[in-house]
């Protein structure tokens, strides 16, 4: 009897939860054919090779790291991008191209700093044009300063939008402030490509590195720019834990995100939490960006605008309006995308990450974390 208990259990569950069984199965295909690349063999089945190749543990080392280091920076500007949806309750287009004016604020000022006394023009230092390449290492000083003002301008901005185009629209309705985002977004862009143009360019390189792992086959090594973005994003996402946790201004927010007409009843100051909202989300773009840019040593008017697409995978990911969520969902599509390149050329990795998405939907509607809000 319990044997045919469990059968019919099982044939109940193929039946109903196909698309789980079918991504069990590709999830421990992937996971088979990367231990066999690990290896170095080949599996075949009639003359045809089915998975396998060649793939070093250095390799695969390098891949988690980078992973890691951009899924972080991606959820410390989903974190944003999830407040703002939480209080304000619209998909604010904008935060993508908020990223980049922040990361534009803190390297001007960086490039600017590093670049007295060199005999370069203020006007080369100011659109990256000294030749200068900074690093949290030899340039420590100008990257610190940087670092806090591609923070405070990006609050400053998101600020001034508040004031100048969302807050009069705020009882317009969701679909007009994402409406009314979307222009902004055009506006900022192209006002930065305007101001500095459209050309990307270089201005951080690696002035250190460490190694981490080292082993006949190569090793993995991690630079003091990406120390730096590690080090800092962590750091963040701690300090956000603990003002949701451990402060009045969290408690309520997460009131404020469950029910915002109870919280204005009970003598929670909405409109300052608004505000506030605006702070903390607009300084963990502009450092997201400025840590990106960091990372990756180029710039341009529109990095933002393509990494927006990753930020809302990562929210909705992790579950729309939950900080926690888009922390852990950022790390997830940053390590999908990344080690995508062990299957997929590298065109398509992002097109994995979004592939990602979609099956968690499909399985989990609500996200990783259940769409808890704010907290």
């Amino acid at each position: 009897m319990a044997i045919a208990e469990s059968v019919r259990e099982r044939g109940r569950l193929v039946v109903e939860r196909p698309g789980g069984i079918a991504v069990g199965a590709v999830i421990g295909y992937l996971l088979l054919d990367l231990l066999v690349k690990l290896s170095g063999t080949n599996l075949y089945f009639g003359g045809i090779k089915l998975i396998g190749g060649s793939l070093t543990i250095p390799s695969l080392g390098t891949m988690v790291l980078d992973g890691i280091l951009v899924g972080l920076a991606v959820g410390l500007a989903g974190i944003g991008l999830s407040m703002t949806y939480s209080i304000l309750d619209f998909a604010n287009f904008a935060h993508g191209d908020t990223v980049t004016a922040g990361a534009f604020f803190g390297w001007v000022v960086a490039y600017i700093l590093a670049g007295v006394g060199t005999g370069a023009s203020l006007d080369q230092l100011f659109l990256f044009n000294s030749g200068e390449q900074l690093s949290a290492v030899t340039t420590l000083l100008p990257v610190l300063a940087g670092l806090v003002v591609a923070s405070v301008g990006s609050i400053v901005l998101v600020l001034l939008l508040d004031r100048l185009t969302y807050r009069p629209m705020r009882d317009s309705g969701s679909i007009s402030l994402l409406i009314a985002s979307i222009g902004v977004a055009l506006a900022l862009r192209y006002g930065i490509a305007f101001v500095f143009g459209t050309q990307t360019s270089g201005v951080a390189t690696s002035g250190l590195q460490v190694t981490l792992l080292a082993l006949p086959s190569g090793t993995v090594t991690i630079t003091d720019n990406e120390l730096t973005l590690l080090v800092v994003s962590v750091v963040a996402m701690l300090g956000v834990h603990v003002l949701l946790q451990r402060t009045k201004l969290g408690k309520a927010m997460r009131a404020m995100a469950d029910n915002e007409d109870l919280a204005r009843v009970t003598g929670i100051p909405t409109e300052r939490v608004v505000r506030l909202t605006w702070i903390l989300g607009g300084g963990l773009a502009g450092m997201s960006g400025y840590l990106l840019v960091l990372e990756s040593g180029t710039i341009s008017f529109n990095f933002g605008w393509l990494l927006l697409l990753l930020i809302f995978s990562a929210v909705i990911l992790g579950g729309i309006g939950s900080i926690y969520g888009a922390m852990a969902g950022g790390v997830v599509i940053g390590l999908v995308d990344s080690m995508a390149l062990i299957w997929l050329p590298s065109g398509l990795t992002k097109a994995s990450a979004f592939f990602v998405l979609i099956v968690v939907l499909l399985l989990r509607p609500s996200g990783i974390f259940s769409g808890v809000t704010t907290a």
